[in-house]
C-alpha cells in the first residue's frame, strides 16, 4: 500500500497494491498492522455498504460527540466522486475539503478521519460503496452540513438537475448555521 497525502494533511489517499492477470485480481483492502505502521492505529468496527445509481449525493454525513467516527472509504463497482470537509473549529484547514474520484477501476481508498463530514456523489450508472468505520453507528449522533453549502463550493461534477437526494439530505444546515456542539475543536485529539 502506498499513501498520497491531500491538500489537508490528516485526510490521505491509499493505493493498495493490485495484482492482476488472466483470472482477474486481487489486491489487500486493509491491514491493520500496515496501517497502524503507515499512519496510525487504528480499529475498524464497522462495514457498510450501499449502492447507489448515477446522480445520488449522499452527506455531508458525520457523527457527533463520543460517536465520532473515521472512515476508510471504497468503491466496488462504479465511480464517484468522494468528499471530506473539515468541520474542526481553529482548524487551518476548517471548511475546506478534499475531493477524490474513487472507482472500482482505480482501487483507491480514502481515509477521512475523524471530525470531517463525509460525502459522494454517483458518476457513474451504478456504485458499490464500502466503508469502514471507527466507532458504531449511532442515530441520535447524526450530524450534517448541506451538500450545496454555497460557502463550500463543492463541485460534485454532476447538473443540479440531476442530483438525487434523500428526504433527509434536503434539509441540512449550512457549515455556518452549525452550533458549537456540531463542531469538533481542532486542539483537542479525537484519537
Amino acid at each position: 500500500m502506498t499513501i498520497e497525502q491531500t491538500i489537508i494533511p490528516d485526510v490521505l489517499i491509499l493505493h493498495p497494491r493490485v495484482f492482476r492477470d488472466a483470472r482477474g485480481y486481487f489486491f489487500e483492502s486493509f491491514n491493520e498492522r500496515e496501517f497502524a505502521e503507515k499512519v496510525f492505529p487504528v480499529h475498524f468496527v464497522q462495514d457498510n455498504e450501499s449502492k447507489s445509481v448515477r446522480g445520488v449525493v449522499r452527506g455531508l454525513h458525520y457523527q457527533k460527540g463520543a460517536d465520532v467516527q473515521g472512515k476508510l472509504v471504497r468503491v466496488v463497482k462504479g465511480r464517484v466522486l468522494d468528499i471530506a470537509v473539515d468541520i474542526r473549529k481553529g482548524s487551518p484547514y476548517f471548511g475546506k475539503w478534499v475531493a477524490v474520484e474513487l472507482s472500482g477501476e482505480n482501487s483507491s481508498q480514502l481515509f477521512i478521519p475523524r471530525g470531517f463530514a463525509h460525502g459522494f456523489s454517483v458518476l457513474s450508472d451504478e456504485a458499490v460503496f464500502q466503508y469502514k468505520c471507527d466507532r458504531l453507528y449511532n442515530p441520535s449522533s447524526e450530524g450534517a452540513v448541506a451538500w450545496d453549502d454555497p460557502s463550500l463550493g463543492i463541485d460534485w461534477q454532476l447538473p443540479a438537475e440531476e442530483v438525487l437526494l434523500s428526504e433527509k439530505d434536503r434539509h441540512h444546515r449550512r457549515l455556518c448555521e452549525l452550533d458549537d456542539e456540531d463542531l469538533f475543536d481542532y486542539t483537542v485529539s479525537l484519537y
